[in-house]
């Protein structure tokens, strides 16, 4: 079996804003690229969303994956296992669970390794992930990010000014 590469990026203008992430999996000759906008979000939701999007794209289970994000919050969460914690404190303070939660029932069915790349510096998938969140970023109907959009619905409601 053919390792599986993943390469990952989001991106989110104003943060919050309109946001997109964009995926790439390469395993062999094979090639697909991934990539959605959303109206309102943030970088790190497209972060997430560019993982999970990735690994959910794979038809079969227990594939070695190596997944390269320039995304310190998606990397470390997992692999300095700060995860653990969050799921122990039901993410107490933490955002993103409904990612967070969506990701590790992908993870878990995959032999998953993280590779930190830096952003923007001449990782030609990278650089090719970060074009294609922009550009979906940037597209004239945008799909909606319900969970976000709800939260900060609640947070205005329950603003007093």
């Amino acid at each position: 079996m053919a390792e599986i590469i993943i390469y990952t990026d989001g991106a989110a203008k104003g943060n919050p804003g309109n946001g997109g992430y964009g995926t790439i999996l390469i395993s062999g000759k094979f090639r697909k690229e991934l990539s959605e906008g959303y109206r309102l979000t943030t970088n790190n939701r497209m972060e997430l969303l560019a993982v999970i999007v990735g690994l959910e794209a794979l038809k079969t289970e227990n594939n070695d994956v190596t997944i390269y994000s320039d995304s310190k919050y998606v990397i470390d969460s997992i692999e300095k296992n700060w995860i653990v914690n969050w799921l122990k404190t039901d993410f107490k303070g933490k955002k993103n669970k409904d990612l967070w939660l969506q990701l590790l029932q992908t993870y878990k069915k995959q032999k998953v390794k993280f590779v930190w790349v830096k952003g923007h510096s001449g990782n030609i998938e990278n650089e090719n992930c970060d074009k294609l969140a922009v550009k979906a970023s940037e597209k004239k109907t945008l799909l909606i990010d319900e969970v976000y959009e709800n939260t900060i619905k609640e947070q205005n409601e329950n603003t007093i000014f």
